[in-house]
């Protein structure tokens, strides 16, 4: 019954490209054309104090074009209905040789946390729905082991002494014994700065983790 009402729904609304919106066989489907433009995993540059704490960062694409409508239309729009995009990026993503060296040897991923107010009006941590079914596929379990305990401003806007202060006490471990001698998996919607990440990557260091490596789906950097 359910494949029947799937084929109904594609047939009055045929499935297409998030970027050129040409006719795709399922939905979440990409045209090859397009995926392979926006399926661009890359290591991202990070200041020396911020080496002190990230192993490395990785991007799967750049925050432009379809991936940027996806992660705003998600974030600020709730349209779950664009994570079927996301999801068969993100399984192309892990046949890239770069992704599979990243994702072999991880422990655990966690995700860069909201502060609970933002959560709650936003409804869910779109890090989490990103990255959780498909991490959960790669045999890398989501935890919740890092808590945002305190309201900051946006970080773009920031100069890097006020990115500092903002970050200040932002972050804490709720349980540190799962985290000793683990290698960490450290996921985002995107990095701007990366001031955000590697302050989280510096509290898991703090509380025990062996290594933090960052991940998101897309980055204006390279």
């Amino acid at each position: 019954m359910v494949n029947l009402w799937e084929m109904l729904l594609d047939f009055l609304f045929p499935p297409h490209c998030p970027l050129c919106h040409a006719y795709v066989e399922k939905k979440g489907g990409w045209c090859p054309a397009c995926l392979t433009q926006a399926l661009q995993p890359h290591r991202l540059p990070l200041s020396v104090p911020m080496r002190a704490f990230l192993a490395d960062a990785w991007a799967l694409g750049l925050y432009k074009d379809s991936l940027r409508d996806l992660i705003r239309h998600l974030k600020y729009q709730k349209q779950r209905s664009n994570l079927p995009y996301i999801a068969s990026f993100l399984q192309a993503a892990a046949e890239e040789a770069q992704v599979k060296e990243l994702l072999s040897g991880m422990d655990m991923a966690i995700a860069v946390p909201l502060y609970p107010a933002k959560e709650k009006q936003r409804g869910f941590n779109q890090a989490e729905l990103i990255f959780g079914d498909f991490l959960t596929s790669q045999h890398i379990p989501m935890m919740r082991l890092l808590n945002r305990i305190r309201a900051t401003r946006p970080m773009y806007e920031l100069s890097e002494q006020e990115r500092t202060e903002n970050l200040k006490n932002a972050f804490a471990v709720t349980e540190a014994k799962a985290l000793e001698g683990k290698n960490i998996l450290l996921v985002d919607d995107i990095l701007t700065t990366g001031a955000t990440m590697a302050e989280c990557a510096r509290v898991l260091k703090a509380a025990g983790a062996k290594s933090v490596r960052g991940l998101v789906l897309a980055s204006d950097h390279r």
